[in-house]
């Protein structure tokens, strides 16, 4: 199954009911318009994302849409039962010996072995399937400024050990890791992410037929590091992301494709100046979903669809043929 250039993404929106039932029927509009990639996390909605999605999948064929989902966040509440955050970490991670306090940075973020198979069982049993497609460590350069460099690998490592178990187990069929600044900010950073040196734990974990695939980072118009920027060294060169992911062979989804919409406002003003270079694009949602998914070594881009009108509006974008690469540079020349 070939994923969409386009995927439905989850985050946004209440935990009430009326969202959910929208999320269902964009979920179903966007499939019959073509869309396959459905992408959500643990945490997104206090969970009730995944269960909106197990509701639209519920009707749909299992093998013609693919499912990407995160760990890492802990969702503090099942969404269902009256509690406290406190006492639902008591009741679900702590009693049963599945995640100790000193395992939680900074009281919202775990990826130990036995936290990453309870989210994992949870998110499959939320999404009425028995294997996801993509499961990803959610945000992991969210504990490498604590605990350093070296320690932080260890956590991958042994991350990424489970998740090549959750494949043999067939749980999972691929895995990767879903950032927001690791791969956007430069090599100094205490949150930088080396693209080289995760493909070398997995392949120290997994050899040469591992199952790290994928990452996630953001791109848009106004956040294009992962088009531009030489965050990554790759063999002795830098070189921006997207680059080197097309160098190692891993899938790109972007997050944050229309900046959650606020890029919108800023490219209406700008519409003389996009309407020859972006041909088909009507809308300023269509121009934005255009300009990321055309770059070179995206293989979806992912936006936030909570609405029917929403897929309505983005969808006709997958019928168009991708922009040249010399359009795209055109667009940051002084």
């Amino acid at each position: 199954m070939q994923p969409s250039s386009l995927g439905l993404g989850t985050y946004l929106g209440s935990q009430d009911p009326a969202t959910g039932a929208q999320y269902v029927e964009a979920a179903h509009a966007f499939f019959q318009a073509g869309g396959t990639v459905f992408d959500t996390a643990a945490n997104y909605r206090g969970g009730h994302s995944e269960r909106a999605l197990g509701l639209a999948f519920a009707e749909l064929p299992r093998e013609e849409f693919f499912i990407s989902t995160k760990a890492g966040y802990l969702p503090m509440s099942d969404g269902i039962t009256e509690e406290s955050q406190a006492e639902w970490y008591r009741r679900v991670l702590a009693e049963p010996g599945i995640l100790a306090a000193s395992e939680v940075l900074d009281g919202c973020h775990a990826i130990t072995p036995k936290y990453l198979s309870y989210q994992l069982d949870t998110s499959c049993s939320a999404l009425g399937v028995a294997t996801l497609d993509l499961f990803y460590l959610h945000n992991p350069e969210h504990q490498r400024p604590e605990l350093g460099p070296e320690i932080f690998d260890q956590a991958i490592r042994k991350a990424f050990e489970a998740c090549e178990g959750f494949v043999q187990e067939g749980r999972i069929k691929e895995y990767g890791c879903a950032t927001w600044n690791g791969f956007r900010v430069p090599p100094d950073s205490p949150e930088h992410l080396s693209l080289e040196n995760l493909m070398r734990i997995a392949e120290d974990v997994g050899g040469p037929n591992h199952h790290f695939r994928w990452i996630q980072a953001p791109l848009n118009l106004a956040m294009p590091e992962a088009f531009l920027a030489p965050t990554q060294r790759f063999g002795d060169r830098e070189m921006p992301l997207l680059e080197a992911c097309q160098l190692a062979g891993i899938q790109v989804q972007t997050s944050a494709s229309i900046m959650q919409g606020r890029i919108l406002h800023q490219i209406e003003s700008q519409r003389a100046r996009f309407a020859d270079l972006f041909p088909g694009c009507t809308k300023a949602a269509q121009i934005a979903l255009q300009f990321t998914r055309s770059c070179p070594g995206v293989t979806t881009a992912l936006c936030g669809m909570g609405r029917k009108a929403h897929v309505d509006e983005n969808s006709p974008v997958m019928g168009l043929p991708k922009l040249p690469v010399d359009v795209l540079n055109s667009l940051f020349e002084n």
